[in-house]
């Protein structure tokens, strides 16, 4: 790979930097606001790097911010995430996936900037990880050294570090160095200003630059597989290759295959209206490894490398991936894999991944016409289990710390696209990701439970009573502690939307899961108000079920095809009286798949309608579907924009 040789062609002349440049190392960083905004400014003066381009650097890997020396899920320290990979790192897999693991080189030097750049300074790797203003450091010197090898002296101009910023991406693939450049060019053109999750708050401002793209000529960057490939579907200049998923059957049954459905989507009236959001829970070349392995029984649509934000397609969009747990959902959505571990500790996702995840979200969701907003835009966690049996064990990825705020923003969406005006009573959760720091325990095994690193996540709490003391309110399928980061019994989460209950003092009660739920809001700190159709039992009925897939009635099943069984979620249900947000009606359907096939034509693959009509509703932390004749629209288009209850329409956004 190239960065390989250019990095090893670095590292091997790397020494310690002059007496002068080095220095003495600059005291850790304290709780003074613009401690972290004068160590970029100090950190350029001593590099030579431009100030703004090293503010715009770090902005675009990290968002400026520490993380308490955490590492991201692809090994980066610091605000300038630089990386120290090592096997340690290398997490186990899922219970419930196959054995097959992948491997990394860990001899790439893209793994280790880290240590290269701790031997340009001369300290130790360990005081990069853990003092903001040596990894601040760090990455100037590099920076530099960057520089340095692009033109072979030290640019004049602003301009012309673009080749430099696109080495520093990490990635071989042009589209992703180019891209990476051509962000932080724009960033600096647009300007920004963020306080960081420990309150340092740094400014970039707007300044007119002109990037020599020309700098980036020299590199030899592979040219991506999607340009190339008419397999490949993916937005263009977004760095993807095809990497099939296996499709095969596995001797001697015909319905033992892996690893998802022929289908031909949306033509065969099988419409794409969800993107389901996973994480992988090992690295990206185990994933890949799974999901070619037909005996896996699992493969999502694409897998997206944390490091560069490299992408796999891996099944194509017609076809029903099998990553989702519910087979209606499978048929109904595309699958994008995230390289990370839900519960790493104080892991985070780094800014490649989150801009390229969008970047393929946004034009998938163009192009299947999916809303993007939380209804449709889903996590693996928001699937419901399709009976009883299974609904305690779907899985919760991507857990708790996916800042779903800041990827509906680079999504272009964010609020609820429902129709009718704003209502004070239908609330959008919308915890600020930088300051909600929930405490969380976790088990890693029976015997080892401990206290997860406090940290941004993406929910809030809900209590029986408008309380911290009171109760957590529990779930009939979950039966660990409430403070588990996996019990999502008791969990709102970003951008789901729910009908106010009841409001006392600072509290709002909202109906979930069949009760009132309790959650701090004082002046809508934790949640805004929104728009949408709401739904309740009909007039006469005491309560209602719900189902985890929304299948036709038996007389839609043509002869020869047995109908499936339309399985009530108990004791799941919505007592007379209660409102839930909802989305619909659709007509139900069932797609007949039960044999390996060749070819989707000429098979006993079928897509049966029927004339049930379903509503989806956000009935707690997961989704579920209602019968449309069990329930009464309730028209919540009242115009409440100018209510004086104190909370308002706060969007205190982070930037």
């Amino acid at each position: 790979m190239f960065l390989v040789g250019v990095l090893t062609g670095l590292t091997a002349t790397l020494s310690p930097l002059s007496a002068h440049a080095a220095g003495e190392a600059p005291p850790a960083e304290q709780s003074n606001p613009s401690a972290r905004q004068s160590a970029f400014l100090s950190a350029a003066l001593e590099f030579g790097v431009p100030v703004n381009v090293l503010l715009s650097a770090s902005y675009n890997v990290s968002r400026w911010e520490q993380h308490g020396g955490a590492p991201s899920v692809s090994g980066g320290y610091g605000p300038m995430h630089l990386t120290r990979v090592d096997s340690a790192q290398l997490h186990p897999l899922k219970d419930d996936e196959s054995s097959e693991a992948g491997t990394l080189d860990l001899d790439d030097p893209r793994y280790h900037t880290l240590e290269a750049a701790a031997q340009m300074l001369g300290v130790a790797p360990e005081e990069l990880q853990r003092d903001p203003a040596q990894n601040i450091r760090g990455g100037a010197a590099l920076l530099a050294q960057y520089a340095r090898y692009t033109l072979g002296r030290e640019p004049k101009s602003v301009n012309d570090w673009y080749g430099a910023v696109a080495l520093f991406s990490g990635s071989p693939e042009q589209a992703l160095a180019e891209d990476f450049a051509d962000r932080v060019y724009a960033t600096i053109q647009q300007g920004v200003s963020r306080t960081t999750q420990d309150g340092q708050t740094l400014t970039l401002t707007a300044e007119a630059v002109s990037p020599n793209k020309d700098t980036a000529a020299g590199l030899s960057l592979r040219r991506s597989a999607s340009s190339t490939s008419n397999e490949i579907e993916c937005p263009e200049r977004l760095s993807c290759e095809f990497i099939p998923a296996a499709y095969a059957r596995n001797l001697p049954s015909p319905t033992s295959y892996g690893n998802y459905d022929l289908a031909n989507r949306p033509a065969d009236g099988l419409d794409i209206r969800y993107i389901v959001i996973h994480d992988t829970e090992v690295n990206y070349d185990a994933t890949l490894a799974i999901f070619t392995n037909s005996r896996s029984a699992a493969a999502a649509h694409y897998v997206v490398r944390s490091a560069d934000g490299h992408i796999a397609q891996m099944v194509p969009t017609k076809h029903a991936g099998w990553h989702a747990g519910n087979w209606y959902v499978n048929v109904h959505s595309i699958g994008v894999e995230h390289e990370g571990v839900a519960i790493e500790g104080a892991a985070w996702y780094n800014e490649q991944m989150y801009h390229a995840s969008a970047r393929l979200v946004r034009y998938l969701a163009r192009r299947f016409n999916v809303p993007i907003d939380r209804a449709h835009i889903v996590g693996h966690d928001n699937i419901p289990g399709t009976s009883n049996t299974n609904q305690g064990g779907m899985h919760w990825d991507p857990g708790p710390f996916w800042d779903w705020g800041h990827y509906m923003e680079l999504l272009g969406g964010g609020e609820h696209r429902g129709s009718g005006r704003k209502n004070k009573d239908i609330l959008e959760i919308d915890p600020k990701f930088r300051t909600n720091m929930p405490a969380m325990t976790y088990c890693y095994t029976a015997s080892n439970c401990t206290d997860v690193p406090v940290q941004s996540a993406s929910f809030v709490y809900l209590y029986t009573e408008p309380s911290f003391s009171a109760p957590l309110i529990t779930n009939p399928f979950i039966t660990a502690p409430g403070s588990r980061a996996n019990n999502w019994a008791n969990k709102a989460v970003a951008g789901q939307q729910f009908y106010r209950a009841d409001h006392r003092g600072d509290w709002d009660a909202i109906w979930f899961s069949g009760q009132k739920a309790w959650f701090y809001n004082p002046h809508g700190k934790n949640a805004r108000k929104a728009r949408g159709v709401v739904v309740t039992p009909k007039a006469g009925l005491a309560s209602i079920p719900l189902y985890g897939r929304a299948y036709p009635e038996a007389t839609a099943y043509p002869e020869g095809i047995n109908p499936q069984a339309i399985i009530a979620l108990n004791p799941y249900s919505i007592p007379a009286g209660q409102r839930y947000v909802a989305e619909g009606p659709f007509v139900s359907d069932y797609y007949f798949s039960p044999t390996y096939t060749e070819t989707v034509e000429g098979s006993n693959k079928r897509v049966i309608k029927g004339q049930t009509l379903y509503y989806q509703v956000s009935y707690n932390h997961r989704f579920a579907f209602v019968k449309a004749d069990d329930v009464d629209v309730v028209r919540a288009d009242r115009d409440d924009d100018d209510d004086d209850d104190g909370r308002g329409d706060d969007d205190d956004s982070d930037d």
